[in-house]
């Protein structure tokens, strides 16, 4: 098949519609996948806006990507859809990129970096860009926000196991008091205001033998129970902390929805269709 180069990447077929996996240029252990509207043309001018949806614990990407497929045809988005393969850090680890704290693996720079090579081949609007993430995509994605909210148009925050308060009371990652000193970058909280957030989660998700504590965990916290005890409770705390600084939160909770994405999709859609400028 014909290869067309443009921005100095070459494309084929395997580059529209459902792609195929990619290894990300900047560090090959991760990997990302996209869709691109069917009509897309190389030779086109229309400029597209960007979503990237973030997996949870069991790292099933392509179905993060293909469930936004509506979306991204009737809002004229490319949708991105990262990997962050189990066991960077260590035999069996699964939650490395969920918390972020540094260390050898910079998980925010590593999605900027794949960010870069959708740009380099694909025409996208603006510097900005829409991130949503569910259960440990929901960890990451409110992360991110803390860390970056000036490359984002809207963040959409989907049942997390366990919050990081904007609370400056509390240190990482209970709160954000030392954050500078922990991420090497303060928090912006006027930045923080320019950016739409949703928050949402499923009426039936209350279960919590995924994110209960043992005293033995390394993540264990005499605080860490501040927020609550199940993701309702934590995603209204973080909903709280929020608004406590004057950033306006969207709070929708699916009726008869458990710890499923899926079921999330048509609220966040909803949301992304209403928050993110059309280019």
């Amino acid at each position: 098949m014909a290869l067309i180069r443009r921005h100095g990447v070459k494309l084929s077929a395997y580059d529209f519609g459902r792609t195929t996996i990619h290894a990300c240029q900047a560090d090959p252990r991760f990997s990302w996948c996209a869709y691109v509207p069917e009509d897309y043309e190389e030779a086109g001018s229309e400029h597209y806006r960007l979503l990237v949806a973030v997996h949870g614990t069991m790292r099933d990407m392509v179905a993060y990507r293909d469930d936004f497929i509506p979306y991204a045809e009737q809002t004229r988005s490319i949708v991105l859809a990262p990997l962050f393969p189990a066991g960077i850090t260590g035999p069996g680890e699964l939650s490395s990129y969920k918390l972020m704290t540094p260390s050898a693996v910079p998980y925010d720079t590593i999605l900027l970096s794949m960010v870069d090579e959708v740009r380099a081949r694909y025409r996208i609007a603006g510097d900005r860009f829409a991130l949503y993430g569910f259960s440990g995509g929901g960890h990451f994605a409110h992360r991110f926000f803390y860390l970056h909210p000036k490359r984002l148009s809207a963040v959409s925050i989907g049942a997390p196991g366990i919050v990081t308060l904007l609370d400056f009371e509390h240190d990482y990652w209970v709160g954000v008091r030392d954050f500078e000193k922990v991420m090497g970058r303060p928090i912006d909280l006027e930045a923080m205001r320019q950016v739409a957030v949703q928050m949402v989660i499923g009426g039936d998700d209350t279960e919590t033998w995924e994110i209960t504590l043992a005293k033995n965990s390394p993540l264990w916290r005499e605080d860490g129970a501040i927020a609550g005890v199940d993701r309702p409770e934590r995603l209204r705390s973080l909903k709280s902390s929020f608004e406590n600084h004057g950033i306006a939160v969207r709070h929708d909770t699916v009726p008869g929805i458990a710890h499923r994405h899926a079921g999330l999709v048509p609220a966040v859609s909803d949301f992304l269709a209403q928050a993110v400028p059309r280019p």
